[in-house]
This record gives structure tokens, C-alpha cells and sequence, in this order.
């Protein structure tokens, strides 16, 4: 199994998009849209106070009648964020992920630092990844080819 670091590293691109709490729904609704993300992280400073994901606006505000100009984040957002390190496997992160049902989490080093932020997508990209290798590697062993 891959860890965080390693799909992190495969990951390219390691930007966490991030918004204040006092921002308006809207403005983060499009962000996400504008940077084709399902989650925002939250931020005070370095600290992550929260996350916004687009089930969130769907719950919080679409369902409750809410203005989205008018409504801050810190009124929708998930403060509870489940946050992995560098050293957990992708089994580990799917266990979270099923367990807490959520689809981000923020990365942090040993000294509580973001690094990254890790999907349910880039998860299961790493893991057919990795099956894609295991086949490949049967598949030689099975016909005596050596790569």
C-alpha cells in the first residue's frame, strides 16, 4: 500500500485551496467552481478552523433557503476536520474516509504543518495504480518475460 507522502508526490499538483471564514458562501462556492474542486479548506492564518464541501452548501444552504452573498462560512462550514499524516497508508485514509464519511482530508507533517490534501479520488487513482502494476508484474511472471 502507497502512503500519504507517496500520493501526494504522484498527485503533481500539491496546491490547497483555502478561504477565510468570515468569506461569503458564494465567494467559495466560486472558487471551488473556478478551480474545479470539491472542497475547500477553511483558514484562520496556518490553522485549518474547517472545510466546505459541496455537500455542505447543498445541506446548508440550497436546502435551507439561504442566501449564499449573505451567509459566512463559519455558519456552514464542517469544523470537525479529520486530518491524516504523511506516514498513513491509502488503506488507512479509505478506512477514515468510509468510517467519518468524507471525501478530503487535509494532510499535516509531525509539527501539525498542512502539506497537502488528499481525495476519495486520489486515493482510488493510487490504488488502480498500484493493481495495474501487480497484474502487469503476474502477467510476466506467468509468460517467463522479465522486464
Amino acid at each position: 500500500m502507497k502512503t500519504v507522502a507517496e500520493i501526494l508526490k504522484e498527485k503533481g499538483d500539491q496546491t490547497v485551496h483555502s478561504i477565510g471564514p468570515d468569506a461569503s458562501v458564494l465567494d467559495a462556492v466560486a472558487l471551488m467552481a473556478q478551480k474545479n474542486i470539491g472542497a475547500l479548506l477553511v483558514m484562520e492564518g496556518r490553522r485549518i478552523v474547517g472545510v466546505l464541501s459541496e455537500r455542505d452548501y447543498a445541506r446548508k444552504v440550497v436546502l435551507m433557503a439561504r442566501s449564499s452573498k449573505d451567509t459566512p462560512l463559519r455558519e456552514i462550514m464542517t469544523s470537525s476536520v479529520i486530518c491524516v499524516g504523511p506516514s498513513q497508508s491509502s488503506e488507512e485514509c479509505m478506512a477514515v474516509m468510509t468510517e467519518n464519511r468524507v471525501r478530503h482530508l487535509p494532510v499535516l507533517d509531525e509539527q501539525g504543518q498542512l502539506v497537502g490534501l488528499i481525495s476519495i479520488g486520489d486515493l482510488v487513482k493510487g490504488i488502480i495504480s498500484e493493481q495495474k502494476f501487480i497484474i502487469e508484474q503476474l502477467q510476466h511472471y506467468i509468460t517467463g518475460e522479465h522486464a
